[in-house]
């Protein structure tokens, strides 16, 4: 996936193909703050009440968003925040860690226009149309500067499931057991008990070249199947015949992966790089765990973060509490595609493991608490979106001239101009049902999933997950 995607060699995301843009309904998917600016807005008004709940910080705040897309989500939260001066005046950097030039090309001149673009040792750097706030871009989240005294506020909207995964599938126990592991350094002894060696295994799906005139996937489960014809795939997926270093260690790094492993063909899916990024927000937010006790340090210093502060916002699709199964799909032209045709010029995604994230957010620092996940239909409501969608078209009627409600039939001017508003007010409110909506196969309010990160505080609830809009 990462190949695929961000290779420097023809990835998805890093190679400027001449007329083809990934986003959009010209592209080969729609985002939700593409669907409607108040998606965006209100991560804006996210960010302020967690602000608020916090103690309103004078100083230190940054604000961290992975994956940013086109800089639409946020291009909509900044001028969202600008509006509450002190806020903005506390705002000492923005962060976007970004991977492709070409996507931060396309933000830099959303959120910067004109303004001087450059080269950093940590990245680039620019200055926002918004109230001059400086912007930052980073390849990886590892080169944001990391310091305890600061406060920052991190966003991921459809990041996670472009991260690369490793899938796994239960074997029975083999009859020869494996004694020796290939590394990439090379060959390494197994010390497995003859107990261990009699129960089902992890077995790693590999992707592989297609044998010629062969598109049988040799895995218990294929990726869906394209909606339209396709070229003969070059690559399949084929089952591992021993061990390899991540079936042996990913696994067992919760019991959650244990419970499947006696069914017979049962896959798994799990993403290393999601549970680095989340650790990577818990740690910023709440300081890194205290190190146990030993002989060389009987007593465990302070944390290095002296207050935890910040949070983290995560909304992104895949199931609530199960962990993910033989979900990797490629997408192209708004269709399920086999992922493994055209390397390179279709998205791959896999669904998110939601407590997994969880996990690996409350074992990376102590002092945090995590909320969720919950629906976004749920966040969205809580938040406000159906009131702020006709905020927004009252706004409409009321720079038209003429509101809805009211008009003179003999003024045809003002009544042209009512008409010409009706398809913007409709289509207004058709974007909100379309990310509320909870029928199957008719909107976004079930299939994705909000997740937020915050200071341990009690479990005191962020807004959208139950909390109020004030301090």
């Amino acid at each position: 996936m990462r190949q695929c995607l961000t290779s420097a060699d023809g990835g998805y995301y890093t190679t400027n193909r001449e007329g083809r843009d990934p986003f959009g309904q010209k592209g080969d998917f729609v985002t939700s703050p593409e669907i409607s600016q108040v998606f965006g807005e209100l991560f804006g008004v996210w960010l302020v009440a967690e602000w608020m709940l916090q103690g309103r910080k004078k100083q230190g705040v940054e604000i961290i968003e992975v994956g940013p897309g086109r800089g639409t989500l946020m291009d909509d939260m900044l001028r969202t925040i600008i509006t509450f001066k002190s806020l903005t005046s506390s705002i000492e950097n923005i962060y976007l860690v970004e991977a492709s030039p070409s996507l931060r090309t396309v933000q830099k001149d959303l959120l910067c226009g004109d303004a001087a673009f450059e080269e950093i040792p940590i990245g680039y750097r620019s200055v926002s149309k918004y109230a001059g706030l400086p912007i930052t871009w980073c390849e990886d989240i590892r080169f944001v500067p990391n310091e305890p005294d600061k406060t920052p506020f991190i966003f991921a909207h459809e990041f996670f499931d472009a991260l690369p995964i490793h899938a796994f599938q239960s074997v029975p126990p083999s009859p020869t057991p494996t004694k020796t592991l290939s590394t990439p350094t090379g060959q390494i002894s197994l010390n497995q008990s003859k107990a261990e060696a009699q129960k089902p295994q992890w077995r790693e799906l590999l992707v592989s070249p297609t044998v010629p005139s062969s598109v049988v996937i040799s895995s218990s489960e294929s990726p869906p199947p394209s909606k339209s014809k396709e070229p003969e795939p070059d690559f399949q997926l084929s089952l591992a015949k021993a061990s390899s270093p991540s079936s042996l260690l990913l696994p067992t790094q919760s019991q959650r992966y244990k419970d499947p492993l006696p069914t017979a063909g049962a896959i798994i899916e799990i993403s290393p790089e999601s549970h680095s990024y989340v650790a990577e927000f818990a740690r910023r937010i709440g300081g890194s765990p205290r190190p146990k006790p030993s002989m060389s340090s009987p007593a465990p210093p302070a944390p290095l973060k002296a207050k935890p502060s910040g949070a983290a916002l995560i909304l992104d699709y895949g199931p609530a509490d199960t962990i993910p199964t033989s979900t990797l799909r490629g997408i192209r032209s708004h269709q399920l595609v086999s992922p493994l045709v055209s390397p390179g010029e279709v998205d791959l995604s896999a669904d998110v493991d939601f407590m997994a994230l969880v996990e690996v957010a409350l074992g990376a620092s102590e002092n945090i608490e995590v909320h969720g996940p919950v629906e976004q239909s749920v966040f969205l409501e809580q938040l406000g979106i159906r009131e702020r969608a006709e905020m927004l078209i009252r706004s409409l009627e009321k720079k038209s001239g003429k509101k809805s409600e009211a008009g003179d039939a003999g003024d045809q001017v003002q009544a042209n101009m009512v008409v010409d508003l009706e398809p913007r007010k409709k289509a207004i409110r058709e974007a909100v049902e379309r990310l509320v909506s909870r029928l199957p196969g008719r909107g976004m309010g079930t299939l994705y999933k909000a997740l937020a990160i915050v200071p341990e505080r009690g479990g005191k609830r962020p807004v959208g997950f139950g909390g109020g809009l004030s301090a």
